[in-house]
């Protein structure tokens, strides 16, 4: 299992759409899922410590794990199957400790609430993680590193160009578009 931290919550796909960014913390790869509006606005509201007047739903069963003595321990995103992430709740009572079936978006909100770390099993990242380049998103500079001119291409390799196109996409936060050049990075060096 990789630990990972919640990096940020995206609106896209012309605003229908949220994808969660999850990057290990020992770990350079970055793991993208698209999760729903509620779910994305109940994470944001919890990574960014505003109060809410009522209790939103993860709050409310919060409120009931903790009334019960329980706590959530850990979150683990631990399969991806037919392009659907499947997640567990690690949640302790006493002396018990369950693995409850849960939407990733749903248990990472949990363990935000409680404080609890957050795991991707290895094969999921192997799969679906990709590496964010430092300087991809923190410039228009490095957002530029992503486009280089025909002559350039032609004197890179097509893993490196690949890779280039990869980082510009992510850091332009065109997912779709991240996950079609991930999978071309994958074809390429299995081929090889």
């Amino acid at each position: 299992m990789i630990r990972v931290e919640v990096v940020n919550t995206f609106l896209v796909n012309m605003g229908k759409e949220f994808v969660i960014l999850l990057r290990g913390t020992d770990d350079q790869r970055t793991l993208p899922i698209s999760i729903g509006q509620l779910e994305a606005q109940s994470i944001a509201l919890q990574l960014n410590r505003i109060p809410f007047p009522r209790p939103l739903t993860h709050d409310l069963f919060r409120n009931v794990v903790a009334e019960l003595n329980g706590k959530v321990i850990r979150t683990e995103i631990c399969a991806l199957k037919n392009e659907t992430f499947y997640a567990q709740m690690v949640v302790q009572a006493g002396e018990k400790t369950v693995s409850i079936d849960a939407r990733p978006s749903d248990a990472i909100a949990m363990a935000l609430r409680f404080s609890a770390p957050i795991f991707v099993d290895e094969t999921v990242m192997e799969e679906a993680g990709v590496i964010i380049p430092e300087e991809a998103g923190n410039s228009a500079e490095g957002r530029r590193e992503g486009t280089a001119t025909d002559e350039l291409q032609r004197e890179q390799t097509p893993f490196e160009i690949l890779r280039k196109k990869l980082a510009s996409a992510v850091a332009e936060e065109r997912y779709e578009d991240a996950a079609r050049i991930r999978d071309e990075i994958k074809k390429l060096t299995t081929s090889n």
